[in-house]
């Protein structure tokens, strides 16, 4: 039972990675699954401690919850407005149909398109864009950090 679920937690670390460029996966709560597998296994159950899961817990939503709002707080720094928003998230959405480069250039060229069709002003709608662009980046590195840290955690584990 124990190799079942270490290679069940396997598969969760790399769909948890894979969820942090993905945003239809939840990657930080898949990685975090993981280590919750892990814990129920009885070679590896004295190696993760419950306040260790809570934590790691506590730390995956704050890390969900900023993955919504650093995207939206970086268009509107760069001066954009809900329609920059809807663009950014709409580009996400499309975005995921041509894979890998527009997971990253669907947020930009959507906020652009929503500030150009709210804006007249010329310089609005791009610099939105580049907020959109840069929010989109580091939610992302976050949630990568997050998910690399897990996963860092599980296979220390299983090396000692």
């Amino acid at each position: 039972m124990d190799t079942f679920l270490v290679i069940v937690g396997i598969i969760c670390l790399i769909l948890g990675l894979l969820g942090c460029i993905i945003p239809m996966l939840p990657g930080p709560p898949v990685s975090w699954l993981a280590m919750l597998l892990l814990k129920f296994c009885g070679r590896y159950a004295d190696s993760i401690s419950g306040q260790w899961l809570c934590i790691w817990a506590g730390i995956v939503v704050a890390t969900l919850v900023l993955d919504y709002i650093i995207p939206i707080w970086g268009t509107k720094t760069m001066g954009g407005t809900k329609y920059g928003i809807w663009g950014a998230t709409v580009g996400v959405i499309v975005g995921l149909f041509f894979l890998p480069l527009g997971i990253i250039l669907g947020p930009f060229f959507g906020a652009l398109l929503g500030e150009s069709l709210n804006n007249s002003d010329d310089r609005t709608p791009l610099k939105a864009a580049v907020g959109a662009l840069l929010g989109f980046l580091l939610s992302t590195g976050v949630k990568l950090i997050v998910c690399g840290l897990i996963t860092a955690r599980f296979i220390r584990i299983l090396i000692n």
